[in-house]
């Protein structure tokens, strides 16, 4: 399943993967829908060229799989749950140069890594991030729903995505508390560039209160969370930890913006990722969405260390 806008190698590799493994092969062109916004929307995991064919996505779903390649996937919109509630099994790939995707192939030994993560940061009450540039962040993640991957499609398991390898949680209401310093070299993956000059974000309940910094990045990130006009675009979406050793920090720098989704920057070894935007399970729904992949970051969950300084420990690799 495509859109008008979707990279045509991908979709040309994807229709050939899947012939050479005896699948018999319909390929799904949907228009690319009109800007619903003011203002760019990027990296929401949300497509919504598929939102106006619910009665398309329930004939689909029975199918033995869809493969989903429009621009921004299905994973967070309204169609991913029509599929999948007519029984049907979504793999997305990501909007990425097909190099990206080589590297970052699915790789079996990840399937351990993420499942001990997971099975930690389920068990855990309290997750703790710091770092020498002043981030200092306490998140009760008591009850909050874990989610993750290794960009298998398991049995039993409805939806999975490549490039894939993290390990995250969805905080409950009035939960985030605290300071996060975006340093140089950090991400903002909506925007697509690193941080040249640290941002501070200040959080209270779930809540970005005060966006402090010197330079673009600030200016930038004040702009445009304010063009949304909507308080919900302030809060947080979801927090965790990356566990791809394929995947490369500095990758961001070798293609254009056009080329790729940034979603390997997300699964980075020993990142912290920390996200705002929709968050179901707290009932924040908006559009605004960022992720921030973080260097250099020590994470604690309960009295365990999961990472020092940006470094995996052991018992997580």
């Amino acid at each position: 399943m495509s859109e008008s806008r979707s990279n045509p190698t991908l979709v040309q590799l994807a229709e050939l993967g899947l012939g050479r493994i005896g699948a018999r092969v319909v390929t799904l062109k949907l228009p690319s829908a009109r800007c619903s916004a003011a203002q760019p929307i990027r990296s929401t995991g949300a497509s919504d060229a598929a939102d106006s064919y619910g009665d398309l996505m329930r004939a689909i779903g029975p199918t033995g799989l869809i493969v989903d390649l429009t621009v921004e996937g299905i994973l967070h919109s309204p169609a991913r749950q029509e599929l999948l509630s007519a029984g049907g099994r979504v793999y997305m790939i990501s909007n990425e140069h097909p190099e990206v995707l080589e590297r970052c192939m699915p790789n079996p030994d990840l399937v351990a890594r993420v499942d001990h993560s997971l099975k930690r940061l389920d068990a855990a009450k309290t997750m703790r991030v710091t770092s020498e540039a002043g981030t200092d962040l306490t998140v009760d993640i008591t009850g909050a729903p874990v989610r993750g991957g290794a960009g298998f499609l398991t049995d039993g398991q409805p939806i999975a995505y490549w490039p894939a390898g993290l390990a995250l949680c969805f905080p409950l209401r009035k939960t985030v508390n605290g300071l996060v310093v975006l340093n140089t070299g950090d991400v903002n993956l909506t925007f697509k560039r690193y941080f040249e000059s640290p941002v501070t974000l200040t959080i209270e309940d779930d809540r970005v209160t005060d966006i402090a910094g010197e330079g673009l990045d600030a200016v930038s990130l004040q702009s445009y969370f304010a063009a949304w006009n909507d308080p919900e675009a302030y809060t947080i979406s979801h927090v965790g930890w990356g566990l791809n050793p394929g995947a490369r920090w500095d990758s961001l720098h070798l293609y254009d913006k056009n080329e790729i989704n940034g979603t390997e920057l997300r699964a980075v070894e020993g990142n912290f990722l920390i996200s705002t935007g929709a968050n179901e399970f707290a009932d924040r729904y908006t559009l605004c969405h960022f992720d921030f992949p973080m260097r250099d970051c020590s994470v604690w969950i309960d009295a365990v260390q999961v990472v020092d300084a940006g470094r995996l420990l052991p018992e997580f690799q």
